[in-house]
């Protein structure tokens, strides 16, 4: 059984704990909403500032959903690669069916399609537009074709080259080409420009720092007056400095939703003309905007960029306020 002091001293440990976490909690939530009716008393200059880091957000954020919406399009592309081989003019049905099955047992092969220059002719009617000037051709105009797909899965350009030589060589075959180069061309162009983004993304957030940190230096200058009188009443760094990284926190999660609602308003309005594009082609295709995460993330961004551009500026300019 503990002594009477003894459990006297750890009860007073406790209030005295359970009194400091209070008034830390009290001080917090003062500093949060103070900083909020600062940045309420000024409007305007408030707007003016998390538009501009809105906008300087939303950009890479854009640029992202770009990219995103390119790669859908492209991942269907990339697990179609076929190679389509065109046989010459005087090649039959019956010469280009024999031909299908010969070019099927060749290594690296996995299935040949034919195409007759029937099915050829009327699957451009179809979708050229132009049905009532081929019914003015005597001749149908187009050959016969195969439609080859490789057996590997990772159908790199070297394998591509070696088959595409190996199909130029059979007689019948007027001309074979791949399909899909140009798909991989696209993909390296989108990593680079992803990289510029990401590039860009940087530049616009050390730009954020800098807003931030503007914002926030103006605002000490502005209380200089005040915090010099609170200094000398004894109060900590950590006092002081507590309402101002609030702005910066305020700074940043408003500056994340203008970027939200930018990037999302820019969708909306994209996404009629991006559906009228779909239909033209014949797709389904639906433009793919910022997800829950995504959204978490870009605002989250926003008040991480506020806190440590606050910080920074309060570190910088708050010690070198001293009372005279």
């Amino acid at each position: 059984m503990k002594p009477v002091r003894s459990q006297t001293a750890e009860y007073d440990s406790k209030e005295n704990f359970q009194s400091m976490f209070e008034s830390w909690t009290l001080q917090h939530v003062q500093a949060f909403f103070f900083s909020l009716g600062e940045i309420c008393r000024n409007p305007v200059a408030s707007i003016l500032t998390a538009a501009v880091i809105g906008i300087s957000l939303a950009l890479p954020a854009g640029f992202f959903i770009f990219l995103e919406n390119t790669r859908q399009i492209t991942a269907g592309w990339e697990g179609t690669v076929e190679i389509t081989a065109f046989l010459k003019m005087d090649v039959d049905d019956a010469a280009a069916k024999n031909l299908a099955e010969k070019v099927s047992e060749i290594s690296g092969i996995a299935k040949v399609d034919l195409v007759s220059r029937e099915q050829a002719l009327e699957e451009y009617r179809q979708l050229s537009g132009f049905a009532k000037a081929l019914e003015a051709l005597e001749d149908n105009p187009l050959p016969s074709l195969l439609l080859i797909k490789p057996t590997h899965d990772e159908f790199m350009e070297k394998s591509a080259e070696e088959l595409l030589a190996k199909l130029n060589k059979i007689p019948e075959i007027e001309n074979a080409q791949y399909d899909q180069q140009w798909v991989q061309r696209l993909n390296a162009i989108i990593e680079i420009v992803q990289r510029i983004v990401i590039i860009l993304a940087v530049f616009l957030g050390l730009a954020v720092l800098i807003i931030i940190g503007n914002t926030i230096r103006m605002l000490i200058y502005h209380r200089r007056s005040e915090i010099e009188v609170t200094k000398l009443f004894g109060a900590t760094d950590g006092f002081i400095q507590r309402p101002f990284l609030y702005s910066g926190f305020w700074f940043g999660i408003f500056g994340g939703i203008i970027a939200w609602a930018l990037v999302t308003i820019s969708l909306l309005l994209l996404q009629g003309p991006a559906d009228s594009l779909a239909q033209l082609y014949a797709s389904d295709y639906k433009l793919i905007g910022l997800s829950l995460k995504e959204s978490f993330i870009l605002i989250f961004s926003g008040v991480l960029l506020g806190l440590i551009g606050s910080w920074i500026s309060v570190q910088r300019h708050l010690r070198a306020i001293e009372p005279a």
